[in-house]
């Protein structure tokens, strides 16, 4: 009997190993459901996008590139927004008012045909009939005219028969740079200070020199946007003017650099005989500005293509 036993009672080593290994398996029960159990956590909540701000943008670009081209809606958008962080731009609010009066009370009820001529824009016949090409706007609307930058050979305008009542605010406008470069003349109407005094018989070398030096002495004041509209007006009187120091070298790359800008903007809206006119008056003042050369050809080319369909 006690040999039997023995055959079935495990040794003392044999317990040992049997309770370690029971000890095991109850050891790997345990790591298992604790690894079983799954930990819950909330999402980070998704981070706040700050507020978008309009993006600050010069007057000339919202002339330019928006009420130039007829984007009323947009430039109006822009033109308040500028006007709101620039209270005391004169300028801004004239143009503002330009956009949202009515232009036949500003103008009046009384018109005269004008038949258009090659080289005529909005601009020089405001500065013609209405004493301002900074009017050039309200003129465009008193038209009925959706996109300023078109005006075509051939076309009737109504011409307001008197000037009276004309101007968009109290005091005079202070002009903008680039505005409706259209022609030779366009967009480069005197600074409303008046830098240098003109005499009655000055010749009209003498006066591109005068106001070439009004514009450094409109930027000596930081007032860039009116230096950069006197010079452009010198420049339209003579293109091949020499700059007389580095702030009218500067000037005149600036100037340069923005009617080229201009152009680009009416080559990408296929108004390429609007370009073709303004890289002109770039290459006229300088000849080798080689992004109008590359540029006027594409649009000469363009223009050639199109004609052909």
């Amino acid at each position: 009997m006690t040999r039997v036993l023995r055959r079935w009672l495990p040794s003392a080593g044999q317990r040992v190993v049997v309770a370690l290994a029971l000890f095991g398996l109850g050891g790997c029960a345990r790591l298992d459901r604790r690894a079983s159990v799954v930990v819950v956590t909330r999402p980070a909540s998704p981070p706040v996008a700050p507020a978008e701000t309009p993006r600050e943008r010069s007057l000339t670009a919202i002339v330019n590139n928006e009420l130039q081209l007829g984007h009323y809606v947009e430039g109006e958008r822009a033109l308040r927004h500028y006007v709101k962080q620039h209270p005391g731009d004169r300028a801004a609010q004239a143009i503002l008012r330009q956009l949202t009066a009515d232009p036949r009370q500003m103008l009046g009820d009384r018109w005269r045909p004008h038949v258009v001529q090659s080289g005529d824009s909005y601009s020089t016949l405001a500065a013609r009939y209405l004493g301002d090409p900074n009017l050039f706007l309200v003129l465009a609307r008193y038209n009925g005219s959706t996109n300023p930058s078109m005006l075509r050979a051939g076309e009737t305008l109504h011409i307001p028969m008197s000037a009276k009542d004309a101007s968009p605010a109290p005091e005079t406008p202070t002009p903008v740079a680039g505005v409706d470069d259209r022609d030779t003349t366009a967009g480069t109407a005197a600074a409303a200070t008046q830098i240098g005094t003109a005499p009655a018989d000055e010749s009209p070398a003498a006066k591109a020199r005068r106001l070439q030096n009004d514009s450094a002495a409109l930027l000596d004041q930081g007032r860039k946007d009116q230096a950069l509209a006197r010079l452009g007006e010198a420049l339209a009187i003579n293109p091949r003017l020499k700059p007389t120091d580095a702030r009218t070298t500067a000037l005149r790359t600036q100037l340069l650099g923005s009617y080229h800008e201009r152009a680009i903007v009416l080559y990408r809206d296929q108004q390429l005989e609007q370009a073709i006119a303004l890289w002109n008056r770039v290459l006229a003042i300088d000849p080798g500005y080689e992004p109008a050369i590359v540029y006027r050809a594409r649009a000469r080319e363009l223009q050639h293509r199109l004609k052909q369909y």
